[in-house]
Parts: structure tokens; C-alpha cells; sequence
């Protein structure tokens, strides 16, 4: 059903009229493997097939599964069309599955008899375990759960770029007992290159989360560059492979916990994604100088066009010649941490973005490693880096984005892990000459290790660190780097040692 780039004979590019009798037998051909199998996840693989095909069709496939595919495969009342129903009934979704599954029961009650695997088709399915491996420079990531249904299991893995907008690339089956060889194997590789590579379990929501935003950041890409006819996939084999796995990954994701996070994409995937699309280089690549979307770009992209916040005026800078900036007491809060996570700080009101991103990073013990952003009522302020969109954080003061006591920011660190952060102006204050600002004055507990998997990820380092007979407690100290576990100290804070690593920042 998928032919040689150019030589596709589906009706839409051949001019031929579509035959729907041809195109079942097509299906029941391939079907004739699944009265032998005994796997049902032989079932649904090929249920995923038919599936992914007709996803460039959008809402108009399910029609043609509901009044086309699925009565002709019932009129057919054999074990191949059964097999074939219940194979589209266990990934297709809405009224295609409802339609697939209720054709194979009047199949059934009328005689024709069911495939073996059937039965252990309905058994629920429930997720073993996740792991995440993630280099140290955050360019890739591998993603991968296990599976297991009616005493068999199988894992599902993906590969994410992050530098390509976060972006799906390979999804593959393995053996379960495969896991933790790849895992290793594929660290010593990436060790090879000179960098590091860690990998851990995660909760099963946070899995499901990033492999969702992985598949909608890939999805966003295939859109475009199918539009565009500039598609670069290394063969159309590949493209029919990854679509077949991405159909089934998301049914697999639907069993794991609903995500805390919100649905949509995060913020570096979606403008990156933009400026990919609506630079000058894909311009290039379309053969024009121009930019191939203009104005409706984000809309096109993103499925909708965006709806603009209000952004407020940037008030001016404080001139030169104006008195000295007072010092403005600020408590910068980690958001979801539970125990409370958070500093107080005492910091020129005229500090920089940039100088204040330098200052939470040494309060917070975080590496620096990631990007970041700070999040006002004037806009959003980062690394000045094309694709992401943000204004630049050195030229902008705090003063101008939080300029009175209460005012308050959010500042987010490694768009992975999203650490965010609320920083609220809490007091103004007369600048002590005998004091070096910046300065911590207060704050709880100590921050979590930078790369271990946000909020959902630091609660369940604490809870493996502090149970030593958890099967990872030894691999976790050594992540860490440290002796034992008494070296993890979660609750402890000391506001002048603090103080003193950010007297280096003066």
C-alpha cells in the first residue's frame, strides 16, 4: 500500500479510481500470518500498519474504516477478516474501534472462528518499568518502558533528538531482557565519544509525557516538510516503519498515567519548530528566497494559530547618572517541591537577568548545563540564541521586570527537567556598603542534582537513596559520586556557604 517514492498507486496520486474490493484483499493477504501467531502483539503491529497508513487521510480515514474497510472485511465473513477486525479494533480509536470490534463479535456468533491469541488480546496491559538514558550535553535521549500483558512482556524504545526540536527519531520492540544490555551498550558508545551518558528509571507519567511530546514534535516536522515536498527521511520503508511504531506507542503510552504536565509541546520544541519551517534555510531548501509560510507559519505548524498575550511595555533602564539601585530582597521558590525548595536573596535591583540566571544557579547548586528562560509580564528573556525566541537577558534589568515589592517572575531552567522557579520581590532595602551583594540570607533544604529527571525524578532519587535494599540504591550513589548514603543530605541548607560561592559572581 506504500510504493516507491513517484510510484505510488494509491488513487489520490495515480488518477485511478480507488477499489475497495482490491484493497481488501490486499489486507486479508497479510492478514493470513495472524491465524498463526500466538503473540497478540503480532495483532496489533499489524492493526497499527493499516492505522498509520490512513493517518494522513486525518478524520476522513475513520470514515472510511467505519462505512468502507470494516463492512467489506465483515462481508466477508472469514477467519482472515475476524483476525484482521480485531487487529484494527485494538489501535484504531472512537467509532473505528467500536465498529472493528462489534463486526468481529457478529463474526464470531455467526461461526467464524477466532484466532488463538484473542483471548489474551482483551487482558489488560500494565507498564513494568521505565528508563530514560540521556547524554551529559542533552542532545539525545532514549526512552523506553516495559510492557507486560497475560505473563508475556516486550519493551518499547525511542530515540529523541533534542537538538531537532525534541523530535521522535527510531522507534523500536525489544526483548525486555535486552534493556539494560542496550542501555549499557549504548552508554560505553556515547563514553566513546568523549562524553558521558547516564540512565535511570522514571515514573511512568514522566515517560509518558516526554514520549508524547516527542511523538507531537516529530508529527509537527512531517507536516511541513510533506507539504513542502522536501521530506528527508532516509526511504519511504523507514517513514511506513516509524509511523506503524509511533501508532502503536501511543496506544502503549494511553496505559500509563495521565502526565501532571500540561498537553502542549514545550516552549524550545514549538519555536524551534517555527524557526526551523520559516527561516531563510528551509527557505533555501523550497528553492525560493522567501519565506514559505509568512505570517501564518506559527499557525501552520502548530495546528492553530497562536493566540498573542498582551505584552507590556519594557519601562526604560535605570540611567547612569541616576542614584545607586537599592537592593531588592527576593525569595526564589522551586515549584512542585515537596518539602518546600527555595532561597532568599539580597541583589542589586539593577542586576541583570543574565547576572540574576548566574546567581540561582550557584544558590540552587545547579551546573549551568541547560537552557533557560525568564518568564514577565514584558516578554520572555534568555540566551540570545536563534530559534528560541527570547529576547536578550543581558540588556534587561530586574528593576524594569519586577520593579515594586511583590511583583513576581518565573525562571525556568533545563527545558528537560523544567525546574521552574517563582521569584517574588519580597522587600526594598538601603544597600549596606559593607556588605558584597549578592547574598543569601535564607532559604530550606538543598536543591536536587541537576539531570535527575524534574520533580518526579528528585522524589524518587530520595526514596531509592534512603532504602538501601532498593535494587538501584548502589547505582544512584554512584551517579552521585558519593561513599554512601549518608553523604545525600536532602534537608540541608547553609545560607554562608552560599553566600560565599556567590561572592565570586561580585
Amino acid at each position: 500500500m506504500i510504493g516507491a517514492r513517484g510510484e505510488c498507486g494509491c488513487p489520490s496520486c495515480s488518477g485511478a479510481e480507488f477499489d475497495p474490493a482490491s484493497a481488501i484483499n490486499e489486507i486479508l493477504a497479510g492478514a493470513q500470518e495472524l491465524l498463526v501467531a500466538d503473540d497478540p502483539l503480532d495483532a496489533e503491529v499489524a492493526g497499527a500498519v493499516l492505522v498509520s497508513i490512513g493517518e494522513s487521510l486525518g478524520e476522513s480515514f475513520e470514515e472510511l474504516l467505519v462505512a468502507g474497510i470494516v463492512p467489506e472485511l465483515e462481508a466477508r465473513a472469514n477467519a482472515e477478516a475476524l483476525a484482521m477486525l480485531l487487529a484494527i479494533g485494538s489501535v484504531a480509536a472512537g467509532r473505528a474501534a467500536k465498529a472493528a470490534v462489534a463486526a468481529a463479535d457478529r463474526l464470531a456468533e455467526a461461526g467464524v472462528p477466532r484466532p488463538g491469541w484473542v483471548a489474551e488480546l482483551a487482558e489488560p496491559v500494565s507498564a513494568a518499568e521505565c528508563w530514560r538514558l540521556v547524554d551529559t550535553e542533552d542532545t539525545e535521549s532514549i526512552l523506553v518502558s516495559v510492557f507486560e500483558r497475560a505473563g508475556r512482556s516486550h519493551a518499547l524504545g525511542m530515540t529523541v533528538k533534542h537538538h531537532d526540536c525534541g523530535a521522535a527519531c527510531e522507534i523500536f520492540l525489544l526483548d525486555p531482557d535486552e534493556v539494560p544490555s542496550m542501555l549499557e551498550e549504548i552508554r560505553a558508545g556515547i563514553r566513546s565519544t568523549g562524553l558521558e551518558a547516564t540512565y535511570a528509571r522514571v515514573p511512568a507519567a514522566e515517560l509518558r509525557w516526554l514520549a508524547e511530546q516527542a511523538l507531537d514534535s516529530r508529527a509537527v516536522h512531517e507536516s511541513a516538510e510533506l507539504d513542502l515536498g522536501i521530506y528527508a527521511a532516509a526511504s519511504d520503508d523507514d517513514l511506513a516503519e516509524y509511523r506503524t511504531m509511533a501508532a502503536l506507542f501511543r496506544v502503549r503510552l494511553n496505559v500509563l498515567p495521565a502526565p501532571a504536565k500540561p498537553a502542549n509541546a514545550p516552549r524550545e520544541y514549538e519555536n524551534d519548530c517555527v524557526a526551523e519551517f520559516t527561516g531563510p534555510s528551509l527557505a533555501r531548501r523550497a528553492g525560493n528566497g522567501s519565506d514559505p509560510f509568512g505570517a501564518l507559519a506559527p499557525a501552520v505548524l502548530l495546528g492553530s494559530a497562536p493566540v498573542a498575550s498582551p505584552v507590556a511595555t519594557l519601562p526604560a533602564k535605570r540611567k547612569k547618572s541616576a542614584p545607586p539601585a537599592p537592593i531588592f530582597q527576593v525569595k526564589v521558590g522551586l515549584l512542585g517541591a515537596k518539602p518546600p525548595i527555595w532561597r532568599r536573596l539580597e541583589i542589586p535591583a539593577d542586576i541583570s537577568l543574565a547576572r540574576l540566571h548566574d546567581a540561582i544557579q550557584v544558590a540552587f547548586g545547579w551546573n549551568d548545563g541547560h537552557l533557560h528562560v525568564f518568564e514577565t509580564d514584558y516578554g520572555e528573556f534568555g540566551t540570545a540564541e536563534a530559534g528560541l525566541g527570547h529576547g536578550s537577558e543581558t540588556a534587561v534589568t530586574l528593576e524594569q521586570v519586577a520593579p515594586a515589592v511583590g511583583s513576581k517572575i518565573r525562571y525556568t531552567y533545563d527545558f528537560g527537567d523544567d525546574w521552574e522557579h517563582e521569584i517574588v520581590v519580597e522587600k526594598t532595602l538601603q544597600r549596606d556598603s559593607a556588605v558584597c551583594y549578592p547574598r543569601c540570607t535564607g532559604g530550606r533544604r538543598a536543591a536536587p542534582p541537576d539531570d535527575c529527571g524534574g520533580i518526579w525524578g528528585y522524589a524518587e532519587l530520595v526514596g531509592v537513596l534512603g532504602d538501601p535494599a532498593h535494587p538501584e540504591h548502589d547505582d544512584m550513589l554512584e551517579w552521585l559520586g558519593l561513599d554512601s548514603a549518608a553523604e545525600f543530605e536532602p534537608g540541608h541548607f547553609d545560607a554562608e556557604s552560599i553566600t560565599m560561592s556567590l561572592s565570586r559572581l561580585s
